[in-house]
């Protein structure tokens, strides 16, 4: 995934030093919305982030999703103990 910074036209590619950040908030209007998601350094990055979106907004509900779950994680191993390739090639035969 990349993420264009605008002018300067350089690409800045995700970091893991940040954290991504769940809101419910309900607009001016009385919409409520859910399941917002933004990327932040912190709960106050994140928050400034939202607000820049939806000005005057409540915030009802914060929630946090770690760096480490976002992260690739390989395949648990069979019960058994057999691994994925040894499955794979039974298959293939």
């Amino acid at each position: 995934m990349l993420c264009y910074t605008g002018a300067s036209e350089k690409i800045m590619l995700p970091s893991l030093n940040t954290t991504k950040f769940g809101f419910r908030i309900r607009t001016p209007q009385g919409l409520v919305v859910e399941h917002v998601m933004i990327h932040g350094r912190d709960e106050a990055d994140a928050e400034r982030k939202l607000r820049q979106m939806y000005l005057n907004c409540e915030v009802l509900e914060r929630s946090v999703m770690r760096p480490a779950a976002m992260q690739p994680r390989m395949a648990p191993a069979a019960p058994d103990g057999t691994s994925f390739e040894e499955i794979v090639s039974l298959i293939s035969k």
